[in-house]
């Protein structure tokens, strides 16, 4: 069942997705109530399951991970037990930093970062190919980033509401 999630609901999520180290004051700021009920919402938030954590964002550039590549792998059989032994050894790649299974010709698409061009490739060519029950691999090694949002798109006004409020404590 989803939650119903009221306008002053949508202006704490998309305030915390854009800045979640902001204090309880400033974030009630920008919903328009005050301290108190805003730290309840978020509180109830947290308990529905809306807000499953809060993460520190890192430029992985300044910490030596030159290199971001998809990983698109085919399985040889789509068996639920072959699907989980595979999600369950992908959960142990340091290089895969987050995995979805698909429908199509592709079972799995494997968002990977590396130091190097030389780890990566042996990443592929050592542990992934070689992974049982592995058919076929492509790889797409990425340019540049062309867009980088919150995950989740937030309706309009939420969205709206908490730009025009970012842009104001600028």
């Amino acid at each position: 069942m989803k939650v119903r999630l009221d306008a002053i609901d949508w202006k704490i999520l998309a305030a915390l997705q854009s800045d979640g180290r902001m204090t309880n004051v400033e974030l009630a700021r920008r919903a328009g109530i005050s301290a108190p009920p805003c730290l309840r919402r978020v509180r109830a938030l947290e308990q529905s399951g809306i807000i499953t954590g809060y993460r520190t964002l890192l430029n992985e550039k300044e910490l030596g991970y030159d290199l971001t590549a998809f990983a698109f792998v085919g399985l040889k059989s789509q068996t639920e037990a072959d699907l989980v032994d595979f999600e369950e050894r992908l959960r142990g790649w340091d290089v895969v930093r987050d995995a979805w299974m698909i429908s199509g010709e592709t079972d799995f698409i494997l968002f990977c970062m590396a130091d190097t061009l030389r780890t990566f490739q042996t990443f592929v060519i050592e542990t992934l190919t070689t992974a049982e029950n592995v058919a076929s691999v492509r790889t797409a090694l990425t340019i540049r980033q062309s867009k980088d949002e919150p995950r989740v798109p937030m309706p309009a006004a939420a969205s709206a509401a908490a730009s025009s409020d970012l842009r104001a404590t600028a």
